[in-house]
């Protein structure tokens, strides 16, 4: 039988996967980028690399997601490792990077405090690392499993001697009286009876995405002890599930009423962040 090639290959994939999913694995089954795959469409497969194809798409078929089986997925052009123990990480979280990198810009200083709440596998505060030099940047989460991934990948990236981590719900509690210029989180927002109907359920953390009843129980805490320790002139963003806008702007007036608050939609036009400017 002849050897398939990347573009033969291509096409029996995408019968499976989304067409960037598609991609992704096969370049990481050869040990390449996208741009060669392009650029390379004869090229063939050898019998190892076709074992390992075969391999992973028997994992994806038994449910498990794709950036599991690889090991590590891409964001905010960086790579992350990630395992069951992490959420992984998804583009519309890159507005809250976008976000705070742009309020940085706009409010420059010779150093900004800024904390990651619910850090996961550090995708949040090792992007803001690498973009704000100056910044001193804690990140939390509740799981010393992901704890251990987020170092791991702010290692991967020479920034771990950059952000201190914390194994706490929340803020540290060793840090009572800091003051932070940027507090950004990630929190569990999905409610949890539309939670247990979702392809996620059981197959990425349940910490990291169960919300509670009505998916504002992480949150409503967060809200409720970042008035403590958000900064004079500081910026709160927490991404939220798309149908707890309403709800969650006004959960942040009431701890907030003299800010600015502001709920913004992601790409596809679905609310995506609060921010809160104080």
């Amino acid at each position: 039988m002849e050897a398939p090639t990347i573009s033969q290959t291509l096409q029996q994939l995408k019968k499976r996967l989304p067409p960037l999913e598609a991609q992704v694995l096969l370049a990481h089954v050869l040990g390449v980028n996208k741009t060669w795959l392009a650029t390379h469409p004869e090229h063939t497969l050898n019998a190892n690399q076709q074992e390992h194809l075969q391999l992973y798409m028997e994992q994806f078929a038994s449910g498990m997601p794709l950036p599991y089986i690889l090991g590590c997925w891409e964001f905010f052009g960086m790579e992350f490792d990630v395992s069951p123990v992490v959420l992984i990480p998804r583009p519309e979280t890159e507005l809250l990077v976008e976000e705070a990198l742009a309020w940085a810009r706009a409010h420059p200083k010779p150093a900004y405090r800024l904390i990651d709440i619910g850090t996961g596998s550090g995708a949040i505060a090792i992007s803001m690392a690498k973009h704000l030099p100056a910044a001193q940047i804690d990140a939390t989460d509740i799981s010393p499993d992901a704890l251990i991934i987020a170092h791991q990948n702010a290692k991967k990236h020479g920034l771990d001697t950059r952000i201190l981590f914390h194994q706490t719900d929340l803020f540290p509690e060793a840090q009572s009286a800091s003051q932070y210029d940027l507090i950004l989180s990630n929190p569990p927002y999905i409610p949890t009876d539309i939670l247990h109907g979702l392809d996620v359920y059981g197959r990425e953390p349940t910490l990291a995405l169960d919300g509670g009843p009505g998916g504002l129980e992480v949150i409503r805490r967060l809200l409720a002890a970042s008035k403590q320790r958000a900064a004079t002139g500081g910026l709160l963003l927490v991404e939220i599930e798309s149908t707890l806008g309403k709800a969650v702007h006004k959960l942040a007036g009431g701890q907030f009423g003299g800010a600015s608050i502001h709920i913004l939609k992601d790409l596809a036009g679905h609310d995506r962040l609060l921010k809160i400017e104080t």
